[in-house]
């Protein structure tokens, strides 16, 4: 079977690949807000102001906002904060964990690339859809990862992650074009990444399907008993 592309790519300059890159981000975003904070208390300013995406900035020359607003967040509630940040990082290095740190990389900064290029054409951007679409990826990987929803009900990734879609289902209805855009961008950046997997899941699904058949035609060849195969989950003991 031909080596994906991915894992050739990983093999060849795997080496070079920008380790831990979520607990960057985490760190990072933690140490702009309370900055950010301390800040505004003292003088009322907003560093917010100047590291977030604005086309028309960016253009006069303020580029290091193409990098910057992956540190911006938009809420404001220190608790949202702590709580979205535990959040990405638990996803993010799972993610990393199981994928490898090249791979993880591919997936992040071609979203941040796609972001980039939906913010120059609605002018604004953010990179709070690209972080949810984290929590796609990982119930696509672990559906069956149990969690604590509001710390205390237990429930499954895969119906997490239905009613992320529903949500975004809904977003995308009523929000406006950039944010329309950025849904878009989130979700493109998981199908792109992730069909490529399907595709050959399900080849090698049917080519055992058409194995069986060829197989078991022989009447008196025992049955063997399949054992129940359990999902692949690291976290589950």
């Amino acid at each position: 079977m031909r080596e994906p592309l991915l894992d050739k790519l990983d093999r060849k300059i795997g080496r070079f690949a920008l380790r831990h890159l979520m607990t960057i981000i985490v760190i990072g975003t933690a140490i702009v807000w309370l900055v950010d904070y301390i800040v505004w208390l003292r003088s009322g300013i907003s560093i917010s102001d100047y590291i977030r995406f604005d086309k028309n900035a960016i253009l006069r020359g303020q580029v290091w906002r193409l990098v910057t607003f992956i540190f911006d967040f938009t809420g404001e509630s220190p608790f949202t904060l702590l709580l979205s940040l535990y959040f990405y990082w638990f996803v993010g290095s799972s993610l990393e964990r199981q994928w490898g740190s090249f791979k993880f990389d591919v997936f992040y900064f071609c979203g941040v690339l796609g972001t980039i290029g939906g913010g120059f054409i609605a002018e604004t951007a953010t990179v709070d859809y690209l972080n949810l679409s984290l929590f796609l990826a990982f119930a696509l990987l672990y559906p069956n990862h149990m969690v604590l929803l509001f710390f205390f009900i237990p429930i499954k990734m895969k119906w997490l992650a239905l009613i992320d879609l529903v949500g975004l289902t809904l977003l995308f209805v009523f929000n406006s074009f950039a944010g329309r855009l950025a849904i878009a961008v989130a979700l493109i950046n998981i199908t792109v990444f992730f069909i490529g997997g399907l595709i050959r899941k399900w080849i090698a699904y049917r080519r055992k399907k058409k194995w069986q058949k060829g197989i078991y035609v022989v009447e008196d060849t025992p049955k063997v008993k399949k054992r129940k195969q359990r999902d692949d989950d690291p976290f589950e003991l």
